[in-house]
């Protein structure tokens, strides 16, 4: 049994995305934009609307997924075996990988929705000190305790074998079982890395929406040019998270199953 060393991991991920940032900016290019229109569009359509919101995420992950794919496949095989730019076409390798990213994370999606819309939209003014408890808000919560504790374990689950979108990448055939049974003996220390890689990259897309937006408010006085660019700062700030997550999952696979190109994957015991 491999034992994944935890600081190794991060380390040789975080070198490879820093040491290939020409080749992050080039795959991203499409991809970004694509998202950056989704965004605009969906604002543009439903403002403020919970169900707009979660269409515009779930659109959103083609792009990712068409980034995500070539970023795996230049960590696992060279930048010259990317295929093509990411975004100019639509391969079997593409649906093969969404339809995998949907087995992983399809149920946390489900759980979060439901949560949103269970929860509805909080009013501030009805959270304050000494506010009268509003017995509609009370019932809301206890019928999303209950999703947010499923929301919770999916999530962990789906760290836990979203590894297996690296193989994906590569064409090896690959599932949400055998993540978890080649996962066995590391679950906890991939659980750690994983979350650990998406919730640096949650701080950076939020304080770089931040600045961003402060920014260009300063600076410029507009509302809607600065939205507009803190949504295109945001979204590469997202992108690079992704990238990072994405390096994480490659370096775990080829460690852990001691991967090869065209060598068979060990025998699940």
């Amino acid at each position: 049994m491999t034992k994944l060393p935890f600081g190794e991991v991060l380390s040789e991920s975080f070198s490879f995305f820093f040491a290939n940032l020409r080749l992050f900016f080039h795959l991203v290019t499409i991809p970004w934009i694509a998202s950056l229109a989704i965004r605009i569009i969906g604002a543009a359509l439903a403002h403020d609307s919970l169900a707009a919101v979660l269409v515009e995420k779930a659109l959103d992950a083609v792009p990712t997924a068409m980034f995500m794919v070539a970023w795996q496949r230049a960590v696992l095989l060279g930048p010259n075996r990317v295929d093509r730019l990411p975004g100019v076409g639509w391969s079997p390798r593409e649906s093969a990988y969404l339809i995998h990213l949907v087995k992983i994370a399809g149920i946390t999606f489900v759980l979060i929705a439901a949560f949103i819309f269970t929860i509805g939209t909080l009013n501030p003014e009805t959270m304050g000190m000494g506010a009268p408890p509003d017995p509609e808000l009370a019932r809301r919560q206890a019928m999303a305790a209950p999703l947010g504790a499923g929301f919770t374990i999916s999530l962990l689950l789906a760290l836990r074998v979203s590894f297996g979108l690296a193989a994906t990448a590569v064409d090896v055939p690959f599932s949400p079982r055998l993540s978890w049974a080649y996962s066995r003996g590391n679950a906890w220390t991939i659980i750690g890395l994983l979350f650990l890689t998406f919730f640096v990259g949650a701080l950076a897309t939020t304080a770089a929406s931040l600045v961003a937006l402060g920014l260009m408010r300063g600076m410029l006085g507009a509302d809607s040019a600065a939205v507009l660019v803190t949504w295109l700062v945001a979204i590469l700030v997202s992108y690079a998270g992704a990238a990072l997550a994405a390096t994480v999952q490659a370096v775990i696979f080829r460690r852990l199953l001691a991967w090869r190109e065209g060598a068979p994957l060990p025998a699940v015991t």
